[in-house]
C-alpha cells in the first residue's frame, strides 16, 4: 500500500511532459484569444473587439462609420480602460492615421493598433459597398420611376387638385357674399364721411386765413401779428410731428383721408356687428387658393385659354359668314371654356393702428 501511495504521488516523466504540453497549449490559446483585435459587421455597423490590458478582458466597441472618427475610438478605449496611457493608429507601413479620419476610411485597409507598447495587427473583413456603376444604375432606375409616375399619375392628381381648389374657392365666395354686400354699403358711407371731414377742414382753414387777414389789415398791424403767425406756424409743425409719432407715417393728404375712411369703416362695422377679421381671413384664403390654382394649371394655361377663345370666335365668325344674307345671325358670343375664377383681393388694412384712435 505504501508503494502504491508513493507511486501515485510521484508522476512519471511522460506525465510531466504531457502536463507541460497541455499548459503550453493553454497558454498559447489564451494568448491568441487575448492578443487579437477582431473587426466584424453587425447589421451594417462595424464592431471592434479589443483586449483590455489592465482588466484582462475583452470589450466590444460599436462604431458608426461616418459620424465616428479615429479620435472618438481612442477616447472610447481610454474611457473604458484607465490604465491605457498611449494609443496610436497607423497603417501597415507605420504611417500615422489622423484622429479626424472617419471609421469608414480606417476600415478600408489593414492597420495597426498600438496600445501602450503592444502592437495589434487589425485586418478588417471585406464589407459590401455600392460601386459607382451600381449607383448610376440605381439613379437611372429612379429617373425611370419618376417618369412613369408623371406619365400615369400626375395628370390625374392635377385634375383632382384643381377640382378641390375650385370647390374651396366656390365655398369661400358663398361665405364672402354677405360680407361683400354689407361692406359695400359701409364703404360708401365711410367715403362720404371722409369727404365731409375734408370739406369741413377746408372751411376751417379758410376761416383761419380770413381771421388772420382781418386782424392784420383791419384790427391790428403786421408788426403785431407777425410773432403770432410765427407761433401758429410752429405749433402746426409740432402737431404734424405728433401725428407722425402716433401713426408712424408722414402726414399726407391722401393717406390722412384713407386713414379717416378706415376708422369710419371699422366704427360702422362694429356698430352693426360685422366681423372684418373674418372677412380678411376669407380673403387671405381665397388669395392662397388662387395662387395654388395658378401653380396647378401652369404658366401656359392662360395662353391655352386665349387660343381656345380665339378659335371659338373664329368659328362663330366663319359660321355667320357661311349663312345666307336673309338669315339673321345670332350675335350671341360663345361661352368661354373656363369662367373667370379670380376673387378680387379687397382687404381692409390698417386695423391695428386705427383701433388705437377709434
Amino acid at each position: 500500500m505504501l508503494s502504491m501511495f508513493l507511486s501515485y504521488n510521484e508522476p512519471t516523466e511522460n506525465t510531466r511532459q504531457s502536463i507541460r504540453v497541455h499548459s503550453s497549449l493553454n497558454s498559447c490559446f489564451m494568448k491568441d484569444r487575448v492578443d487579437k483585435v477582431i473587426v466584424e459587421y453587425h447589421q451594417g455597423l462595424p464592431r471592434i473587439t479589443v483586449p483590455l490590458q489592465s482588466r484582462k478582458e475583452r470589450c466590444v466597441f460599436a462604431l458608426k462609420p461616418i459620424s465616428n472618427t479615429v479620435g472618438d475610438f481612442i477616447q472610447m478605449l481610454k474611457k473604458e480602460d484607465l490604465g491605457i496611457d498611449r494609443i496610436i493608429v497607423t497603417t501597415i507601413d507605420d504611417i500615422r492615421i489622423a484622429r479626424s479620419s472617419t471609421i469608414e476610411h480606417l476600415l478600408q485597409a489593414d492597420f495597426k493598433l498600438i496600445i501602450n507598447d503592444v502592437v495589434y495587427m487589425v485586418q478588417p473583413p471585406p464589407h459590401y459597398q455600392h460601386t459607382m456603376e451600381q449607383t448610376q444604375q440605381l439613379s437611372h432606375i429612379q429617373e425611370l420611376t419618376v417618369q412613369l409616375y408623371e406619365a400615369f399619375q400626375v395628370r390625374e392628381y392635377h385634375c383632382e387638385m384643381e377640382k378641390y381648389v375650385l370647390a374651396e374657392l366656390e365655398a369661400i365666395r358663398i361665405e364672402l357674399l354677405p360680407y361683400e354686400e354689407k361692406l359695400k354699403e359701409l364703404e360708401n358711407a365711410a367715403v362720404r364721411r371722409a369727404n365731409i371731414n375734408a370739406w369741413v377742414l377746408l372751411v376751417i382753414m379758410s376761416m383761419h386765413v380770413g381771421a388772420f387777414a382781418r386782424l392784420t389789415w383791419w384790427e391790428y398791424s403786421w408788426d403785431i401779428m407777425e410773432p403770432i403767425t410765427y407761433f401758429v406756424t410752429y405749433g402746426t409743425a409740432v402737431g404734424w410731428f405728433i401725428y407722425f409719432l402716433l401713426t408712424e407715417e408722414e402726414y399726407l393728404i391722401q393717406q390722412a383721408i384713407n386713414r379717416r375712411r378706415l376708422k369710419e369703416l371699422y366704427k360702422r362695422a362694429r356698430r352693426i356687428g360685422l366681423n372684418l377679421d373674418e372677412y380678411n381671413r376669407l380673403k387671405d384664403r381665397a388669395y392662397e387658393f388662387e395662387n395654388a390654382l395658378k401653380l396647378i394649371r401652369g404658366p401656359l394655361y392662360e395662353v391655352r385659354m386665349e387660343m381656345l377663345r380665339r378659335n371659338e370666335i373664329y368659328r362663330s365668325s366663319s359660321s355667320s359668314c357661311s349663312r345666307s344674307p336673309s338669315s339673321s345671325p345670332s350675335p350671341s358670343p360663345s361661352p368661354s371654356p373656363s369662367p373667370e375664377r379670380n376673387v378680387p383681393k379687397r382687404e381692409v388694412h390698417g386695423k391695428a393702428k386705427d383701433d388705437k384712435y377709434s
